[in-house]
């Protein structure tokens, strides 16, 4: 049976029945389960991720979660985790061995990234490519076991036709997994196109209110269920069951919040495109030629935004980010508020360079407050910088 994902964000997984009414699950926040006796424990155990036996295994509440999660994306199980890095971590630990090659497509995730520098002390090699599926055709190698993908990408979120890497991985029988945290499974389900492995920050979107951190990872039952095993109870990234609630409560106004954050972000491009200070914006409302690519993946367009300040190094961008005052400076996105970011450091332009990423490079998480306040705090920000360029 198909549900719409608004059904399954408020109501699919949540039996009222069973908790007195309570249109809120509750949180069964207790680190065991105890039995009735010691032959039902010890068969409990033998199928310990089917059974509530310990926290660090299953857990009522976050089951609950798992199993939306699941239902959104269009797979046969989810696992969720204490972070984002925790899921990611676990698709590493769980499917890859000495000798094994990961293949990088897209602009990814600096820790995801870090993380596999790390493995290389295991002799787990990884490589990176663009978007063009010629250089990914190219880059694979006879020990590639997995292309991990992030699209839209950081930074530049630049877009990957997923169908299509999809078909080159099956065709080298590769694993293909996706960090689709930018999208959400509102906007983008890559499971349907092909994917193996759909990865997410429940601390973005999903959660929503910047209150709580966690990830999840969602594929077929035999994925998961080799990621439960080792990745997961192993290594023990485990989320608690009041942080899942608090998710859950996220869940339920998810593709509400998606479409303001999206209002919002594409009312602020619009203003963004007439400043001189800027010489490009990044976004996936912007790219031209890959509608096609866009409209078969894509449902819409999240609040993640990046651009480029013209001519600009570490101190302009500095002073441009300190005369925001509605945005605050921080890491992470999608909550309710607005963020400013950059990747610039003092001395680190060089690096950025190489990269890629130019040194005037500004990112923004749009949030709720509303796109005619959020342009106010930029065109304030855009005239504070244009008088000190003046006094200079």
């Amino acid at each position: 049976m198909h549900y719409s994902d608004e059904e399954i964000c408020t109501q699919l997984g949540e039996s009222f029945s069973e908790h007195h009414g309570a249109v809120s699950p509750p949180v069964y926040q207790t680190s065991l389960f105890a039995f009735d006796s010691f032959e039902a424990f010890t068969e409990a155990q033998k199928r310990e991720r089917e059974n509530y036996v310990y926290t660090r295994g299953l857990n009522p509440t976050t089951e609950i979660l798992e199993q939306k999660l699941a239902l959104l994306e269009r797979g046969g199980k989810c696992k969720c985790f204490s972070s984002g890095m925790g899921a990611i971590s676990s698709i590493f630990l769980s499917l890859l061995q000495s000798g094994d090659h990961v293949l990088f497509v897209n602009n990814i995730y600096g820790p995801t990234i870090q993380l596999l520098d790390h493995l290389k002390r295991f002799y787990i090699d990884h490589s990176s490519v663009g978007n063009s599926l010629e250089e990914i055709e190219k880059a694979i190698k006879p020990t590639t076991k997995l292309i991990y993908v992030e699209s839209p990408g950081t930074m530049l979120m630049k877009v990957v036709d997923l169908q299509q890497v999809a078909h080159i991985a099956q065709k080298h029988e590769i694993i293909t997994a996706i960090d689709n945290t930018w999208s959400t499974p509102i906007f983008q389900k890559p499971l349907l196109h092909g994917f193996d492995l759909s990865v997410h920050s429940l601390t973005k979107y999903i959660g929503g209110h910047s209150d709580v951190v966690g990830g999840a990872v969602i594929g077929s039952e035999e994925l998961i269920d080799t990621i439960s095993k080792y990745g997961f109870q192993l290594n023990g990234a485990v989320l608690s069951p009041h942080d899942a609630s608090l998710i859950i409560r996220g869940l339920r106004t998810l593709p509400i919040r998606l479409r303001q954050h999206q209002q919002h972000c594409l009312k602020v491009i619009d203003y963004l495109k007439g400043k001189e200070e800027i010489t490009s914006i990044h976004h996936p409302s912007l790219h031209s030629g890959e509608e096609d690519v866009i409209n078969k993946q894509m449902k819409g367009f999240s609040g993640l935004l990046s651009f480029e300040l013209k001519d600009a190094g570490f101190e302009q961008v500095a002073r441009f980010i300190n005369h925001l005052s509605v945005f605050k400076i921080g890491v992470s996105w999608g909550g309710f508020e607005s963020l400013v970011n950059a990747p610039v450091k003092k001395g680190n332009e060089k690096e950025l360079n190489k990269q890629g990423l130019s040194p005037g490079l500004v990112r923004l998480s749009i949030g709720l407050e509303g796109a005619d306040l959020l342009i106010q705090d930029l065109e304030q920000a855009f005239q504070a910088l244009s008088r000190e360029v003046e006094i200079q």
